[in-house]
């Protein structure tokens, strides 16, 4: 149980105090009244004795009273209905709420904190009006009234003569048969007189004299003189004085405006009320019953024109409580004891103390007296003798019963006057004043004789009396004897169905228990009653239920080990008895105590039965936020109710919200909880949505929310935009430098304030999840924001005033209808239109929360009013708000930063609107999907500016840039319309002779003029606008030739075009438009190359070596691209030393066709470019040569076909160059090495164009395409595709280490066979006649030519190296003569001839490739020897004439 302001030795006592009556004649009634008070009520605070009382026991023991109370009341002559005590204990408890800012009491068990009440002061006053309210009964003296005070006052005419009619009075009321009600202790009452005299208007002189008069007609110890009212009431406004009449009058007038007693069972009721006092009954006081001595009714006596049903909840309550409230108001100005100055507190205070030692007391003791000699007298005959009987011969007696109907009935009734009742008489006399020693003897004895007589009702009360006289009881001998109360209580229940008693019995056991700390047994007993079957004879029993249920938990609770969970569900059940009895307000707070104990424990179902109760409680007591606020728990938490039951759920709570919007139209929107936002999930983007492909116009791809983030994309994107703002900015990025970001999101950086532009949209997406089964409808749904207007550039910095909504700043969409189906995650996409510059905040979004609601749904609770369930209700909707906070990223960069936890600023939502800003759109036009590889085609790309500013310095930046190019900058470069050759071809072609055989036709061209400097980027491309400024509006078509990828497979090629507004903006610098081309190629042709040098003599021309250009050309398409056939049309060389001089292939047939997986071989001869030709050429200069198959000349050194040989050079040109050495010794060895390497150098280009024949859809479709192979030096393969590199294969680990063996930078054998050229000259055959001469000398020249540009010490050895017989069969037997070895040093690229001779002896055919040529640079060591004659035979043949 909770804590109680009294103790339990103070409670018992203070609720059984000795009964005295009042009677007053009107004239003292008046007196009194002047003060708003009765006598009884005047006397009320000063009930109490202050000091001790001292009387002498049966045995002429002394025995002390202390803190004795007596309860004075006035006399009423019908018992009090039950409905009016049920109405009284309702009105007690409604009027007594937790104080406003109690501090709880902070309760921890296990992992709960609870915050409880630890007082119940509304179970305190229950209690308390209770055993006060309770009717005096037959079967036990405590409430029966000991003495009658007769007042009257000294203004009357005869005072002593209205004493005689009170006392008459008094005696008709005990004795008459009329009046069974109210009950006297015995016959012979204490009558005490007492003379009121009004000292500010009375004569006291007669005062006196009439009080002498009483002393002696009644004696001293009889009568008394009360002095009361010594100020007029004008006056009362002058000083104040303390009121100790309101704590006692304040209950009453919650209760009703008649004042009742503290006195158990005693209420009072005053004859003449005031007039302005209303009456609980709605009548007016002054209605007399008819009565002698005009007594009214009972105060708790129920108006008769209510409803028979009594009950709290009907259309009566809410009259009673109405009036209640008129009552309070009309109470609160009065002062009560008006009249009295603190001299008259005293001489009320003495009047009791002289009452209660002069009259009551001796009264008392001299009855305790007699009923002692009476019992003492009836001991004297034997006990079963007397018991037989009277069980045999009292006539006045019912007679016995058999068992089972004793069972069902409270057992025989005693006359007043019977033997047994003189002993309970007695136990409750010494009870009354604190004798509980004897009292518990007396008890203990009359219980054994009720129970004998199975007088049940008499035998229970002797129990419950016995226990607590047993428990009361200072030096407590013996134990508390809780059985007997258990045996009372069952009793009383069962037996004699009275549930007052019981729980009489209940509350005070309970109490007991308590207080020696057994809240286990007292919780049980609590609940034992509280059982729903219990009636209370028409009483309901909801209301004490609920209490005992609360106190039950309570128990629970202050248990040493607390039960938290038994706490919580005994509070709910108190909460729904409350709910029941109409304590809507306790139901409430019960229900709020037990949520603590659910909440957020998993008990989903309890949570939400716990919400929806606390929501309509707290609705039915109009307070709407707490309501709110719980259906909103509902509904936020995920929910395991069934669809109908959601449903339900949220048509409540929509219904709450409407009536808390109603009631502050004007207010703040409020915050819905449905849908779900996942904030962090919003998407901001600017700008216009992409338009869709129209025709053969396709528009760039750029940016739109429908894309995925793809963290690598974005940081390639990142990675273009860097390189051409380099480029822009002299190549460096300047410092305030950020990434163009067009759309935010959780992943991009968005620590900074996006910029935006005027009057170009923002988009925000946002992700709403529906969490419930039902659907969602939300309507006109949009954005909530603010704006603060400003100007960036300066030039006024005053700010202007927070705009929230005017439509002529920022426009907003309005989504009319969006439905989330149940547990549906969906987006919405919200746009704003910025009119006017300045800071934009998006705050959240603001929408009408309604559900859609297909059938009728039962949901068990019952809907609330004003929501039909019908098709489609969409009548219930709510205006309301849902705010987007987006969380930061967790930042970690400096040490306090690490080790708390700090989030950084998220300001996606935040945009600055800047100045108008130039918007391009680009289209491509016949842009193709698929390509052959190499294949060149020709489309358009559109430029369009959408906006009202000029732009200029557009350029499109690619890590592809070899996929695609704007032609030449020259006009002369570009064709001009692609009509104007055969077969619309995208090249540049001139019609040539056909006579013109195989020979190559030469032009020149400088890669500066394609955008190809050494020094800049070839990903960024200046596009061509003519003006170079696109003005607002224009479009501008330009043609852009696209070359499909040398691997197969699926291509994305970036373009990203970079622009610039022509007038400086301070907050945006550029602008850029993103596209990703997807192109798929299939496999055309294979190109393959190598270089020999030639072993023929020199041209006439004279210097520079020959070389023999092998290509290979390889048809590997598949038939499905529909290819038929390749004509190779054109080989083209480009190079700044060598170009292809003629085509030495032998077969005559001109058309090179390839059909499918067919492989065809050509051999070209390349000459070096002529000295005067090389010197007037700059560094960048490029000779070509055309070697036409067709009919028609491509020009190769002009757009495309140039642009694309170029683009693929530009990844050589960027390679860095070597760096040089520094260490010094070892620089002679790496420039030699350098030296040799250049000899086998070679930088010939050979451009393969082709054309393709494909069939689709039965038509002939012509493609062409260019392959590219770059020939780097001699006898080296080249290829036109990417080689896939192999694997390297697994090595074993060696587990040894190394010896330091320095990497010597030797060149590679090919490369030191090319330091040397050395070729034969001689006759193909020799005739000889052998039969005239037997030897046959041939002269042989031996050509040497230096290819290096340093000096080179040759050594020529002309002895065969005789190492195995078959090199013998192999070099046949000739023999050299004359010198077998020569030293020699070359020059420069000098050219050396030797003139051999060679011996034959028989005819035959001869190699004469056997001389050896070593070499070694003049200032090296190292002899190498040139390995390339053995390539070659060089065969000749003797013949014999």
């Amino acid at each position: 149980m909770a804590q109680c302001v009294q103790s339990v030795q103070e409670l018992i006592p203070d609720s059984f105090v000795p009964c005295v009556a009042a009677l007053c004649s009107e004239e003292a009634e008046r007196l009194t009244r002047l003060n708003h008070l009765s006598f009884a009520e005047l006397l009320k605070p000063f009930s109490r004795l202050t000091s001790e009382v001292h009387m002498r026991d049966p045995n002429n023991q002394l025995h002390i009273i202390k803190n004795l109370k007596i309860a004075v009341s006035n006399i009423i002559t019908q018992p009090p209905q039950p409905g009016a005590i049920r109405k009284l204990l309702n009105d007690v408890v409604s009027g007594s709420q937790p104080a406003e800012g109690l501090v709880a009491n902070v309760i921890t068990a296990g992992d709960y904190d609870l915050n409880i009440s630890a007082t119940t002061p509304w179970f305190e006053s229950y209690r308390e009006t209770f055993l006060q309210s309770m009717p005096a009964s037959d079967h036990e003296f405590l409430n029966h009234y000991l003495a009658c005070m007769l007042v009257a006052s000294s203004s009357e005419a005869e005072p002593v003569e209205q004493f005689s009619k009170l006392s008459q009075e008094q005696h008709q009321i005990q004795h008459n048969s009329d009046y069974s009600y109210p009950k006297w202790f015995i016959p012979n009452t204490l009558k005490y007189y007492v003379l009121l005299h009004d000292v500010s208007s009375g004569d006291e002189q007669r005062a006196e004299s009439i009080y002498e008069e009483m002393k002696q007609k009644y004696g001293t110890q009889g009568c008394y003189l009360l002095k009361i009212n010594s100020r007029t009431s004008n006056r009362a406004s002058d000083e104040q004085i303390p009121d100790p009449w309101s704590q006692y009058l304040q209950k009453n007038s919650i209760q009703n405006q008649e004042s009742y007693e503290d006195g158990p069972g005693t209420i009072t009721s005053n004859k003449n009320s005031d007039n302005n006092l209303l009456s609980l009954d709605g009548l007016d006081n002054e209605v007399k019953d008819g009565l002698p001595n005009n007594f009214r009714a009972h105060p708790l006596q129920l108006d008769s024109s209510s409803d028979p049903s009594n009950s709290i909840d009907g259309p009566d309550h809410v009259k009673s409580t109405s009036l209640l409230h008129e009552t309070k108001k009309a109470n609160t100005g009065i002062i009560h004891g008006a009249c009295l100055t603190l001299t008259d507190h005293d001489r009320i205070r003495q009047f009791i103390q002289e009452f209660t030692f002069r009259g009551l007391l001796p009264h008392i003791e001299k009855t305790i007296r007699q009923l002692n000699d009476q019992l003492i007298s009836r001991k004297g005959l034997s006990r079963s003798l007397f018991s037989a009987t009277k069980k045999w011969f009292s006539g006045s007696k019912v007679p016995e019963k058999g068992i089972n109907e004793l069972k069902n009935t409270s057992g025989l009734l005693y006359p007043p006057e019977a033997p047994e009742l003189q002993i309970r008489k007695m136990a409750d006399l010494c009870f009354l004043v604190q004798h509980y020693d004897l009292a518990y003897s007396c008890y203990h004895t009359a219980k054994k004789d009720f129970l004998n007589d199975q007088a049940m009702l008499y035998a229970a009360g002797a129990l419950e009396m016995a226990a607590v006289s047993a428990f009361l009881h200072p030096g407590a001998p013996r134990p508390y004897p809780a059985h007997y109360m258990d045996t009372a209580i069952q009793t009383y229940r069962d037996i004699c169905k009275n549930m007052v008693l019981a729980e009489r019995c209940v509350l005070l056991s309970a109490e007991i228990l308590k207080s020696q700390s057994k809240y286990s047994e007292a919780a049980a007993l609590l609940i034992r009653l509280t059982s729903e079957q219990n009636t209370w004879k028409g009483m309901d029993s909801d209301l004490r239920s609920a209490l005992l249920l609360e106190q039950a938990a309570h128990c629970f609770i202050n248990m040493k080990s607390p039960m938290v969970r038994k706490y919580a569900f005994h509070m709910i059940l108190a909460g729904h008895r409350f709910s029941k009895a109409g304590q809507k307000k306790h139901a409430l707070r019960c229900y709020c105590q037990a949520m603590q104990v659910y909440k957020g424990k998993g008990w989903s179902l309890a949570e939400d039965h716990i919400n929806f109760t606390i929501g309509r409680q707290s609705y039915t007591l109009r307070q709407l936020d707490n309501a709110v606020s719980a259906f909103r728990h509902i509904l936020i938490n995920e929910s395991k109710q069934s669809a109908a039951q959601q449903g339900s759920f949220l048509r409540e709570y929509l219904y709450v919200y409407k009536n808390v919007s109603q009631l502050s139209p004007d207010g703040p929107l409020p915050q819905l909880p449905l849908p779900y936002i996942n904030s962090s999930a919003t998407r901001v983007f600017f700008g216009h949505d992409r338009r869709p492909a129209d025709g053969e116009k396709q528009a760039a791809t750029h940016i739109s929310l429908d894309q995925e983030y793809d963290y690598e994309s974005s940081q390639q994107w990142r990675e273009l935009e860097e390189q051409v703002v380099a480029l822009v900015n002299k190549g460096v990025i300047p410092s305030n430098f950020h990434p163009t970001q067009y759309c935010l999101n959780s992943y991009s950086d968005n620590s900074r304030f996006p910029l935006a532009v005027v009057e170009e949209p923002i988009t925000v997406e946002m992700a709403f999840r529906n969490p419930l089964k039902v659907p969602l409808l939300l309507t006109d749904l949009s954005l909530l924001w603010k704006f603060q207007p400003k100007d960036f550039s300066g030039k006024n910095n005053e700010v202007k005033e927070l705009v929230i909504s005017k439509p002529e700043m920022i426009g907003a969409e309005v989504i009319s209808e969006f439905l989330i189906n149940s547990e549906e995650s969906k987006v919405a996409r919200l746009k704003l239109f910025p009119h006017h510059i300045g800071e934009l905040h998006i705050l959240g979004v603001v929408y009408n929360l309604g559900t859609i609601q297909g059938s009728t749904t039962i949901d068990g609770i019952g809907a609330l009013p004003g929501c039909h369930a019908g098709n489609h209700c969409l009548s219930m909707t709510v205006r309301g708000r849902q705010d987007l906070e987006i969380q930061g990223p967790r930042l970690n960069n400096t040490k306090e930063e690490k080790t708390s936890i700090k989030y950084g600023p998220d300001r996606r939502l935040d945009p600055i609107i800047t100045e108008e800003m130039p918007l391009l759109e680009v289209f491509f036009i016949h842009f193709p999907t698929g390509l052959l590889c190499g294949e060149i085609r020709k489309a358009y790309v559109e430029f369009v500016n959408v906006s009202k500013c000029p732009l200029t310095g557009l350029k499109v930046v690619s890590k592809r840039p070899e996929f695609f190019t704007f032609g030449g900058n020259t006009a002369v470069l570009t064709p001009l319309s692609p009509s104007a050759s055969e077969n619309c071809s995208a090249y540049k072609t001139v019609v040539t002779d056909s006579t013109s055989v195989c020979a190559a036709l030469t032009s020149s061209a400088s890669s500066v003029d394609f955008g190809i400097g050494t020094g800049s980027q070839p990903e960024v491309i200046p596009v061509p606008l003519p003006d170079t400024v696109l003005l607002p509006g224009a479009s501008v078509q330009l043609p852009m030739w696209l070359r499909g990828p040398d691997e197969e497979g699926v291509h994305e090629i970036n373009f990203l075009f970079y622009y610039e507004s022509v007038k400086r903006q301070p907050k945006i610098r550029h602008r850029i438009l993103r596209h990703t081309a997807v192109v798929c190629t299939s496999r055309s042709l294979n190109v393959r190359a190598t270089a020999c040098r030639s072993n023929s003599l020199e041209d006439e021309e004279g210097r520079g070596g020959n070389m023999l250009v092998f290509v290979d050309v390889e048809n590997v398409n598949t038939s499905e691209a529909g290819v038929k056939e390749f004509h190779i049309v054109q080989v083209s060389s480009s190079s700044k030393h060598w170009k292809l001089q003629k085509s030495v292939n032998l077969s005559e047939n001109k058309d090179a066709k390839l059909a499918s997986r067919e492989k065809g071989k050509f051999c070209f001869k390349a000459v070096r470019c002529k000295e005067k030709e090389a010197a007037t050429q700059s560094s960048e200069k490029y000779t070509f040569a055309d070697i036409i198959f067709g009919n028609e000349q491509i020009i190769s050194s002009a757009s495309p076909c140039a642009d694309f040989f170029y683009r693929s050079l530009s990844f050589e040109l960027k390679k860095p160059p070597a760096q040089p050495s520094v260490q010094t010794e070892k620089q002679s060895v790496e420039d030699a090495v350098r030296l040799i390497q250049k000899c086998s150098e070679v930088d010939l280009n050979i451009v393969v164009l082709w054309k393709a024949y494909v069939v689709e859809d039965s038509k002939q479709l012509i493609l062409e395409g260019q392959h590219h192979v770059i020939l780097r030096a001699i006898g080296k393969e080249a290829f036109s595709y990417p080689q896939k590199q192999e694997p390297p294969e697994m090595e074993l680990l060696k587990f040894f280490r190394p010896e330091n063996t320095t990497v010597s930078s030797r060149p590679s054998v090919e490369q030191l066979s090319n330091l040397i050229k050395a070729s034969l000259h001689y006759p193909e055959s020799f005739n000889h006649p052998f039969h005239q001469k037997s030897l046959c000398l041939v002269p042989v020249t031996l050509l040497l030519s230096n290819c290096s540009k340093a000096d080179v010490d040759v050594i020529v050895d002309l002895r065969h190296k005789t190492t195995s017989p078959e090199a013998l069969e192999i070099h046949g037997s000739f023999t050299w003569l004359g010198q077998t070895q020569y030293k020699l040093q070359l020059k420069s690229e000098e050219i050396h001839t030797l003139q051999l001779k060679a011996c034959f002896v028989h005819t035959g055919v001869y190699n004469l490739g056997t001389p050896r040529v070593f070499a070694k640079l003049s200032d090296q060591d190292t002899v190498f020897e040139t390995s390339q004659q053995n390539s070659m035979p060089a065969l000749i043949i003797i013949n014999n004439v």
